[in-house]
């Protein structure tokens, strides 16, 4: 059964920093690239951040670039998000999906990240 468990989310005032993490299970962890998404109240679920399976290339949405890093840990079966300098409009509700291009598996309850003063 798969399992994407997210957390790492909170509330934090403009400028500040937050980094989400994603354990992974009930597939093979290093058969697909990883990635971020969020949803905001009101909008479509986008893709922020996703990192290749093998070749450790990253690649942005424009919003975040500069600002987020994600990274993969193969040995904890982990993806974390390293967000910094975050703003009001980075307010979503963040998770996590196997895929370089495009979620593979079911989504999981996802981390609420506020960024409000």
């Amino acid at each position: 059964q798969v399992q994407l468990v997210e957390s790492g989310g909170g509330l934090v005032q403009p400028g500040g920093s937050l980094t989400l993490s994603c354990i992974a299970s009930g597939f093979s962890f290093t058969t697909y690239g990883m990635a971020w998404y969020r949803q905001a109240p009101g909008k479509e679920r986008e893709m922020v951040a996703a990192v290749a399976k093998a070749s450790g290339t990253t690649t942005y949405a424009d919003s975040v670039r500069g600002r987020f890093t994600i990274s993969k840990d193969n040995a904890k079966r982990t993806v974390y998000l390293q967000m910094s300098n975050l703003k009001p409009e980075d307010t979503a509700r963040y998770y996590c999906n196997a895929g370089f291009k495009h979620p593979v598996h079911p989504w999981g309850q996802g981390t609420q990240v506020t960024v409000s003063s």
